[in-house]
């Protein structure tokens, strides 16, 4: 079986990642989750798609007790190494598909940013198990708070094949092409991306199916969370905040 494009991507990336300028907004995205939430200490958070634990790890140490799952166990091993680094005893890190979640205990909050899991998926049914799975993990009336990529923006900006070889299927909002990265050991990779675009309607509909209401979905900005921000055409992520019925 051929291995996803993102098992490839995160199984040799930790290292790289965390010089990637996008990871750099953490302190302005955590202060905006902290307001969200009211600045309640007592908010068990869980954190889908973790990666190398940017926002558990903040949120740890401002107080708050935060499990972080991710598929990559390479990716979890930072995670875990920056955790220690940071002396911090509340944080928990599982290996686990966000696909097949099953948890143990409710969480009062769930956060999945920066694409770590839900928009990558091969599939609808993929991603909207991912949103499915995050619901039966609340308590009710716990928040999400959540980013995905906006098709509003690559249908204006991206409908044509780049240089790069890019291809945007209209019918399936997916954008493919080729990623090109330096792995951890310092060596040119290349993969071939698919990645699935959503439109504000769309995820306002999926995310009601899967038990939200309260839908509120805002301008997204990597270390620029805000509510003041409405989306346009010109907004690359999508930042969604919304209620477990």
């Amino acid at each position: 079986m051929t291995k996803q494009w993102y098992k490839k991507l995160f199984e040799n990336y930790s290292l790289r990642y965390q010089e990637e300028p996008y990871v750099h907004g953490t302190l302005q995205e955590v202060e905006f989750i902290e307001k969200e939430i009211g600045f309640n200490k007592g908010t068990k958070i869980l954190d889908v798609g973790c990666g190398i634990g940017r926002h558990s790890i903040e949120l740890g140490k401002r107080g708050y007790s935060v499990t972080g799952i991710d598929l990559s166990q390479n990716m979890l091993d930072m995670a875990v190494k920056n955790s220690k680094e940071a002396g911090l005893d509340n944080l928990t890190f599982l290996q686990m598909d966000a696909v097949k979640m099953k948890l143990d205990k409710k969480f009062d909050l769930a956060i999945m940013l920066c694409e770590g899991a839900f928009p990558l998926m091969e599939t609808d049914e993929k991603n909207f198990k991912i949103l499915k799975n995050i619901s039966r993990a609340l308590n009710p009336g716990a928040r999400l708070i959540m980013t995905t990529l906006n098709a509003l923006f690559v249908y204006t900006h991206r409908s044509n094949p780049s240089g790069g070889g890019e291809h945007l299927d209209l019918v399936t909002s997916r954008l493919t092409g080729a990623l090109q990265f330096k792995d951890n050991d310092g060596k040119n990779q290349k993969i071939k991306f698919n990645e699935r675009y959503y439109t504000p309607s769309e995820m306002g509909w999926l995310l009601k199916q899967a038990g939200f209401k309260d839908i509120e979905i805002f301008h997204g900005e990597p270390g620029n969370f805000t509510r003041e921000k409405e989306i346009t055409f010109d907004s690359f992520e999508i930042l969604i905040v919304a209620k477990r019925r």
